[in-house]
């Protein structure tokens, strides 16, 4: 790497990093204003009728919401930056524990669906583009419209119906069957990483066989997007001289689409799988209400019902900041794979 393009890349890395710090000023922005907007006051609402007006009154003050509303905004914005994000109001659990204890779950449920939406919307974007309106094209976009139409809740009904309930190839829902949970040393709260480093190799299957369904279910859903990115670019670099040189040279069509037309279709599908990404995070609220899969979002599903709002904000500002940690990221792997973007 030249001296001049050192400089442009580090420059790209600078500029992006700090138009991510508006973004994320406006994202915990909206967060607070909508809360806020809520109808009630979330103390009264979450703890009405349990305890006196005395104690609410206490409680208010404690958190803050009996001060001017900007003063509750600049405090916290200052407590988002340094993560301290409060105390739920129904079990007096610190948000940032929440986040620690089911964070994990969550993550690995993400990763295990962006591996397989990755591999199926590739997979099939590929054959679909390259193949071109031959039946192998039209199976695939159907296929992909299909997957992406329909409701995540929906396929997981059906995929436990069809594979637990019926088949009972699989388990309906959980991370791992009871008396695996009971006996497993957490060291990552990482359930297939922690069974890797026990060397427990039976809890490692339990805990596998308890990921596919709700991996596979929003993987799926992920996958409809990536099959027609995939088989977009795809189809528009097949069209380039260079393609056409590969194929003069006498390559075979494999080697041609895969190792010349597929890398220059690259850089767009990295760009929005990533940002698939970070919305698995938020996507899988859903499938793990579904499956009963016990991460964040399954938490914040519980705390909305209860009508939590401290800990229902903590939760989505850490959604938000993700989002945006995982959009810089992207963007810094792009411009390492292609270097135009960081002229553009």
């Amino acid at each position: 790497m030249t001296r001049a393009h050192e400089t442009s890349l580090r420059t790209y890395i600078l500029t992006r990093i700090a138009l991510a710090l508006p973004t994320v000023l406006i994202l915990l922005t909206m967060v607070f204003l909508l809360m806020r907007v809520a109808p009630g006051n979330p103390i009264q609402a979450a703890l009405g009728g349990h305890v006196s007006q005395a104690q609410i009154a206490e409680r208010e003050h404690r958190a803050g919401y009996d001060k001017p509303i900007l003063v509750q905004y600049v405090n916290y914005l200052g407590d988002a930056f340094t993560l301290n994000l409060g105390k739920s109001l129904t079990d007096h659990t610190p948000v940032t524990d929440i986040i620690k204890e089911n964070g994990a779950a969550t993550l690995e449920l993400s990763i295990a669906a962006f591996f397989v939406a990755v591999v199926v919307g590739v997979s099939i974007g590929v054959a679909a583009g390259r193949w071109r309106d031959t039946p192998v094209d039209v199976a695939g976009r159907m296929f992909g419209i299909v997957v992406y139409a329909a409701p995540v809740f929906f396929t997981g009904f059906l995929a436990q119906l069809l594979f637990a309930d019926t088949l009972h190839w699989l388990p309906v829902s959980g991370r791992a069957s009871p008396e695996v949970t009971a006996t497993l040393q957490t060291h990552t709260n990482l359930f297939l990483i922690d069974t890797l480093i026990d060397g427990n190799w039976n809890a490692f299957w339990d805990c596998f066989l308890h990921l596919i369904l709700p991996a596979v279910t929003l993987g799926l859903l992920v996958s409809g997007v990536i099959i027609r990115l995939v088989r977009v670019n795809l189809m528009q670099t097949m069209r380039g001289d260079y393609v056409e040189a590969a194929r003069a040279r006498g390559l075979t069509e494999r080697r041609v689409v895969m190792h010349h037309a597929f890398r220059n279709a690259l850089v767009p599908v990295i760009t929005v799988a990533g940002l698939q990404f970070a919305l698995l995070l938020g996507g899988a609220i859903l499938t793990e209400e579904t499956f009963n899969w016990p991460g964040i979002g399954f938490q914040l599903v519980r705390y909305l019902n209860e009508r939590d709002y401290i800990a229902v904000q903590g939760i989505i500002t850490v959604f938000a900041l993700a989002v945006v940690v995982v959009s810089v990221l992207i963007d810094l792997l792009t411009a390492f794979v292609d270097p135009r973007v960081r002229y553009s």
